[in-house]
């Protein structure tokens, strides 16, 4: 098995970008918390203490590879052949030692390697096993997530690994149970692995494959050709091989009076923690943020102060990065912390002033916002709504340099001026490209330097 001492866990650093100052009367306070981790043999000039998988004892990672065998996978034929053959190329990438399995979804959850409720550790006889193992897969039955991710579950649960991660793929909607089984799936399942998330074709449902990812702290995306899924499917497993830390939370305390707005991921993707928070002590509450490997990402912090005089100062809230003991017992980590400050002032310059980082950031949650309400207003009819909501998409990702969606949205409006967000709704889009742009909408980029 691969062993993964001490040496191998990443620094991570915290930094805090706003402008602090507040006029009379004053009171939202908004930042912007850089999180960066890179390899290192201490946290923050601290050695990790205690020993075991959270820290990087015992193999790195199990993995469970979940693959859709329900009947529309034989539509066309070549489907089922290019996922067998992706998740051959994800079985190719998993690093020696690492513990994992596949399951054959369809309204039921079937083993196929290694079988007996087991974990295989993957070395070069084991992987050859569950290739071979593939060619047994077949298309017959229907579409029962809920039932795929509390197997996985089962697996993943007991196995002595940092990283517990699962990946879904899937060609339909979830039509063989009930919407608020596949929900209590993902509640009873989330915090206890992360998963990444795959569409192929255009059959499936958007908000559904996404609501997964998000729910279980993992990555989105289509696959509209199927001849793609095998490169995919090697990145994402390459992703995969290159975390080293899980469970990491971002942990805000904030003084008596002030009340948490909300907290929200911004890069490489946006999504809302605010909902996530678990109490962690008195006027402190933890949002997770999933496994680590060499990376950065940002978070946006909106808090409301009390009122104060022109000149007092206050901290606004301390925001930590934390890393449970992996035992449940001991005390948790502290790997580094950033303060956000609240000074109120009487210089209108400098109170107006809006940070870069906020303003950018602000930006991109708005344009994945009215990217999915345009969306929605095309499918309803609402032809004047859409136009106007994507316009202002395009206006957006041009102003702030997202190229990659700006190309998406010149799929689906063609743009007159994306200065001032002037467009026209193509009148035929490809339905692989509108569920691309809604896929990905939440994609952000960095500020611009």
């Amino acid at each position: 098995m691969a062993n993964f001492s001490k040496s191998n866990v990443p620094q991570f650093s915290v930094e805090v970008y706003q402008n602090a100052f507040l006029p009379e009367g004053g009171r939202e306070v908004n930042a912007i918390v850089t999180v960066t981790s890179t390899g290192g043999g201490t946290t923050g000039g601290i050695p990790l203490a205690g020993s075991g998988p959270a820290y990087g004892a015992g193999p790195g990672a199990a993995v469970v590879l979940m693959v859709d065998c329900s009947g529309s996978m034989d539509y066309p034929p070549t489907k089922m052949r290019n996922a067998r053959d992706a998740t051959a190329a994800a079985i190719d990438t998993l690093r020696e030692g690492t513990l994992f399995a596949v399951l054959a979804g369809t309204h039921v959850a079937q083993e196929v390697y290694p079988g007996g409720g087991r974990l295989a550790v993957a070395d070069a006889h084991t992987k050859a096993l569950a290739k071979d193992a593939l060619r047994g897969l077949s298309a017959g039955g229907g579409t029962a997530i809920g039932t795929w991710l509390r197997l996985a579950d089962r697996l993943l649960g007991p196995a002595d690994a940092g990283i517990r991660h699962g990946v879904l793929l899937t060609d339909g909607r979830n039509e063989h149970e009930a919407p608020e089984d596949l929900r209590a799936a993902l509640e009873s399942c989330a915090g206890r692995f992360t998963c990444d998330a795959r569409g192929v074709g255009t059959d499936w449902e958007v908000k559904e494959v996404t609501g997964i990812a998000s729910a279980l702290l993992g990555t989105a995306d289509i696959v509209a050709d199927p001849s793609g899924l095998a490169d995919d499917f090697t990145r994402m497993m390459e992703n995969v091989m290159g975390k080293e830390v899980a469970d990491v939370a971002l942990r805000l305390w904030t003084p008596v009076g002030v009340e948490i707005r909300f907290v929200k991921q911004v890069a490489p993707s946006v999504a809302d923690l605010t909902g996530r928070r678990t109490e962690a002590g008195p006027r402190a509450g933890d949002y997770p943020t999933g496994s680590w490997g060499d990376e950065s990402r940002d978070y946006h912090v909106c808090v409301r102060v009390p009122q104060a005089g022109i000149g007092q100062e206050m901290l606004a809230a301390r925001v930590s990065l934390i890393l449970p003991d992996p035992s449940g017992a001991g005390t948790p980590q502290t790997l580094s912390q950033g303060l956000v400050r609240a000074v109120w002032t009487d210089d209108m310059a400098a109170s107006t002033s809006i940070n870069p980082q906020v303003a950018h950031y602000t930006g991109q949650a708005e344009l994945a916002q009215v990217i999915q309400q345009g969306l929605e207003a095309r499918k309803s009819g609402d032809f004047d709504g859409a136009t106007a909501k994507l316009g202002r998409a395009v206006q957006l990702a041009s102003a702030s340099g997202n190229q990659d969606t700006a190309r998406l949205l010149s799929k689906v409006v063609d743009v007159v001026d994306a200065a001032t967000g002037t467009v026209r709704l193509k009148a035929k889009v490809a339905e692989a490209d509108e569920m691309t742009l809604e896929t990905r909408s939440t994609k952000t980029v960095r500020v611009k330097k």
